[in-house]
């Protein structure tokens, strides 16, 4: 097959033969388990036991929130001894939500963990279901729900499903043993993946370092036999591809570019080129889940580094303490000059051993003085190394004379938001700035500027929306005012309407023969009266009307 040629790159030394030969090894439990609810990118998941509660392996503890969340499920069985938090697993330390869990030993599985016979005869929709419910995310750091990229076929054109099996980072060996240990359930993960987005094509793209990985992986590929695609198509052919040695071959814009020949627009998707991409781990995980109804709540981890006694590849529970992993390799052989979760290109510095594994520790590096590079950062000497090196063809050394000068939009305008962070340009500088550090630093000082602007504009919306509140409050209030107004006044003129009524004029006694008296309305003030013609004055006979007595009037 044609493999094109990428810009940039780096070769470090890989030190793979750490723990290459190793075989994954069970690590047993600890006695406490500490499960964060945030290990993936999206909402934090939400708790649904509660202290002192009694849970079985596989069950449910915190339940996805949103449609960019994952659950999180138990690592073994036991009993929930707290819902609170606990440092996390990031270079922070900060305290997020956890459960903590303390095993019973039984390690006994939920009695509803159910698989399906047959997964390719379900449809895409109810296996990207399946693969929520299980709580899968990219395991290969970035820790995206993988349900969401599997319903991708509804809002692209697919037509490859690329697995991400470089591993390029240096020291890491967990996915090179598990392919080696595991190829059939690899291969079949990935079969029913490539069965839910519905692509004609699989490449598992693996590097020339591994050269057991790749025998077992084209054998079990060979076995197989094609993927089976929706009902009525064709089945997607599976390639197990050799890819050159070389850093950052595991990232996907530049994966897939290495092996279609095609570029990632910037701050683009692969979907957006027809092609998907996922980690083999995430693939051993869905072959866990459809085909035993198993959710993620282990993974395999490489533990390596000159400053640790025996390197190892465990499979791990998730949230189990660092510390444990380190105890069950013999501990250190010498301090370590830095404790690393990752690879030591992108991995991040960990502030304690106590912090717990979470789905996306694909490693924990324990290095020595000697393999870390601590030299004083000098001026920069405009040389380019670190351009030629950007996999993204950017300028590294432009970027950071405005990042320190604190011209961010100009860091922006450069191409901050297309910088991978891979830190090829940090590695080859003969001044040792750490441009990588420099960039991550940008990006969050632009986050954060986003984050506040962001808060700026909800603020002022929730100032506009009281305005307008307390604007109808007070139309409300006038409106209200009025009313009681004109019903003051509607009341006030109906009792005196009343009180005429009750009250009267005396009607005279009009004799035959003689006209009626003209009704003389009485001056509203007396000072202004004109002079009236003198009213005749009708006889009254002795049947005649009387005036109505006043109150208080007495009787003559």
């Amino acid at each position: 097959m044609r493999l094109f040629k990428i810009r940039g790159g780096v070769h470090p030394d890989d030190r793979k033969s750490l723990a290459a030969d190793r075989a994954i090894e069970d690590l047993p439990l600890p006695p406490l388990l500490h499960i964060p609810l945030q290990q993936h990118i999206g909402a934090t998941a939400k708790p649904s036991v509660r202290r002192g509660e009694r849970v079985a392996k596989g069950q449910l503890l915190a339940d996805s929130q949103g449609a960019i969340s994952a659950p999180v499920h138990a690592p073994t069985s036991g009993r929930v001894v707290g819902v609170g938090s606990y440092p996390a697993h990031h270079a922070s330390g900060l305290n997020v939500s956890t459960i903590s869990l303390q095993p019973d030993g039984e390690d006994r599985w939920a009695e509803d963990m159910e698989g399906v016979g047959d997964p390719f005869g379900l449809t895409p929709e109810e296996v990207a279901r399946r693969v929520s419910q299980a709580g899968i995310v990219g395991m290969g750091g970035a820790t995206f729900p993988s349900a969401v990229k599997l319903n991708l076929r509804q809002r692209y054109e697919l037509h490859s499903l690329v697995i991400n099996a470089a591993e390029c980072e240096p020291y890491l060996t967990c996915d090179d043993r598990l392919m080696c240990e595991h190829a059939e359930q690899v291969i079949d993960g990935v079969r029913i993946m490539a069965h839910a987005l519905g692509v004609s094509r699989i490449l598992i793209g693996i590097e020339g370092n591994k050269p057991e990985a790749i025998a077992a992986m084209r054998a079990a590929a060979s076995s197989a036999g094609p993927a089976t695609r929706s009902p009525g198509a064709e089945p997607a052919t599976i390639d197990v591809v050799r890819l050159p040695t070389r850093y950052p071959m595991g990232s996907e814009k530049h994966l897939v570019q290495t092996l279609t020949g095609k570029e990632t627009p910037a701050r683009g998707l692969t979907a957006d080129l027809g092609v998907v991409v996922h980690n083999p781990a995430t693939a051993f995980a869905v072959h866990e889940a459809l085909r035993f109804g198993r959710p993620l709540v282990s993974r395999v981890m490489t533990v390596s580094g000159q400053a640790i006694e025996r390197p190892a590849n465990l499979r791990v529970p998730l949230g189990t303490p660092l510390q444990r992993l380190i105890d069950h390799c013999g501990g250190f052989r010498e301090p370590p000059s830095r404790l690393i979760s990752g690879g030591p290109m992108m991995g991040q510095p960990m502030p304690s051993t106590r912090v717990p594994t979470v789905k996306g520790s694909n490693g924990l590096l324990a290095l020595s003085e000697t393999e870390t590079n601590r030299a004083e950062p000098r001026p920069c000497i405009r040389c380019a190394s670190c351009v030629d090196a950007c996999p993204c063809g950017l300028l590294p050394l432009e970027m950071a004379a405005h990042a320190r000068a604190g011209d961010l939009e100009g860091v922006v305008s450069l191409g901050l938001m297309d910088c991978i962070g891979c830190g090829s340009c940090a590695y080859v500088c003969p001044a040792h700035i750490p441009l990588a550090q420099v960039f991550n630093y940008a990006k969050g000082e632009m986050a954060a500027r986003g984050r506040a602007k962001q808060k700026q504009a909800e603020t002022k919306r929730l100032a506009e929306q009281r305005t307008e509140r307390m604007e109808a409050i007070k139309k409300a209030k006038r409106e209200q005012m009025a009313k009681r107004k004109r019903e003051a006044a509607a009341k006030k003129a109906a009792d005196a309407a009343k009180a005429a009524k009750a009250t009267p004029a005396a009607t005279p006694t009009v004799t035959q023969g003689q006209a009626a008296p003209a009704q003389e309305a009485a001056p509203a003030d007396e000072s202004r009266q004109m002079p009236a013609k003198a009213a005749i004055q009708p006889e009254q006979s002795d049947a005649g009307e009387q005036p109505a007595k006043q109150p208080g009037e007495q009787a003559a």
